[in-house]
């Protein structure tokens, strides 16, 4: 009986959880107006007593795997609620993939542990933040749309920045709660904030002005958010 019970709970946990993933992945679309496309998702690899999560996709040697679309791909990403509501309710397990870039988000990631000491300093400056998606191994930083060009820019302004810090703009694309990948749980490390309409961005010069500040004065000429 306590097995069946146990079965019962396992189930109704797992309905719980796809009918979440649809109701974020809608919101995101049809509310914020953020084009999403499911990703590829992970898979249980190995022998029994030796299981790991890899990916769904062909690639044995996937670098992110189950973070990634497959199929289909990057540009089929919408805010359509019809298409939607069908890949997730075919595809109820499937991660949210957020296609950044144009007038979708675009955001700063940085290494799990560096990503945690850097919004510990970004506060410490004040710095108003927007949502923070956290996964095992790196933690990114939402902000508002920017063009490759101005991000050039930017970088070329600077003498330095963290060589862990990664850009995901125009073209790329970004793993939104609540999903389940290879690395194991995205979750939101900042919420967005409430109201009815896309979360508040905060701007890319002011955060990547923010952490290159943060990096250059921590101890060890800034190792301490580049690893």
């Amino acid at each position: 009986m306590r097995e069946i019970l146990g079965r019962r709970r396992r189930r109704r946990l797992r309905r719980k959880a796809r009918s979440a993933r649809l109701d974020a992945a809608l919101t995101c679309a049809t509310v914020w107006r953020w084009p999403l496309v499911p990703g590829v998702g992970a898979a249980t690899t190995g022998t029994r007593g030796e299981r790991g999560r890899g990916c769904a996709c062909p690639d044995p040697e996937c670098a992110v795997p189950g973070a990634h679309p497959f199929d289909p791909g990057l540009l089929a990403a919408t805010t359509d609620a019809r298409m939607v509501r069908w890949w997730w309710t075919n595809r109820p397990t499937a991660p949210l993939v957020l296609a950044t870039g144009g007038q979708a988000p675009c955001a700063l990631s940085l290494p799990a542990v560096a990503g945690a000491r850097a919004l510990v300093a970004l506060d410490g400056m004040g710095l108003r933040l927007g949502p923070v998606v956290a996964t095992p191994t790196r933690w990114s930083l939402l902000v508002a749309p920017y063009g490759l060009e101005r991000l050039g820019e930017l970088l070329h302004a600077k003498d330095w920045v963290p060589s862990s810090l990664r850009f995901h703009g125009e073209g790329g694309y970004l793993v939104l709660p609540p999903s389940e990948v290879g690395t194991g749980q995205v979750r939101w490390e900042r919420e967005p904030s409430a109201g009815p309409g896309a979360p508040w961005l905060p701007d890319v010069e002011t955060v990547l002005d923010a952490l290159v500040e943060a990096s250059t004065g921590a101890p060890g000429g800034g190792s301490r958010l580049a690893y």
